[in-house]
């Protein structure tokens, strides 16, 4: 604990001397362990200059949540939530658009802004998980397609030229390292 003491100061050193305050409204800490060891994790709030921070069992970096014990079950549950509200709302449209809106509406609304946002933090995750995150996949294949409940979502995805999630993930993944290798990344990745 020494050591993250020491830590600690360190960054409040740095603070005072760029002149920045910590906003604890917004500031969030989180310490992760297995969860099997969930019970060694400190609940004690954490000394940061003046302020205390208080641990969470979660924190959110960019809409994207991060359970303490690193199982993405969080995520994964409010991204599928997300997605069959959206997909209800366009549902209840779909008699009135034609085809190629309906399929813009949902690749912005459901796959692009939800489905695959962030959608690297989750390569390697369980089975159960990803399959999760294809059932979402799947209703938007039905919906665009007009396909019954039942109906085998393999020639859909086919036909719409879109990738299972475990492979849109790794997709992603390769494209964010080509990015970084050729430098065309953002600075900060490419260094």
């Amino acid at each position: 604990m020494d050591r993250m003491s020491a830590c600690i100061s360190d960054v409040a050193g740095w603070m005072m001397f760029n002149r920045l305050q910590l906003n604890t409204a917004k500031t969030e800490a989180l310490w992760c362990a297995s969860s099997r060891q969930q019970y060694l994790i400190p609940s004690a709030p954490l000394r940061v200059c003046t302020d205390d921070v208080k641990p969470g069992k979660y924190v959110c970096d960019l809409g994207i949540y991060i359970p303490s014990d690193m199982s993405m079950n969080t995520r994964v549950s409010r991204t599928v939530f997300s997605c069959f509200t959206s997909l209800r709302h366009i549902r209840s449209i779909r008699r009135f658009v034609s085809k190629p809106v309906l399929l813009s509406l949902v690749t912005a609304m459901v796959l692009l802004s939800r489905l695959d946002y962030g959608s690297v933090t989750l390569n390697g995750t369980t089975k159960r998980l990803m399959d999760r995150l294809q059932s979402v996949l799947n209703a938007v294949a039905r919906l665009v397609s007009n396909g019954r409940k039942y109906d085998r979502v393999s020639p859909l995805l086919r036909d719409l030229h879109w990738l299972r999630v475990p492979e849109r993930i790794k997709f992603r993944l390769v494209i964010l390292v080509f990015r970084c290798r050729n430098q065309t990344a953002t600075e900060y990745l490419a260094v």
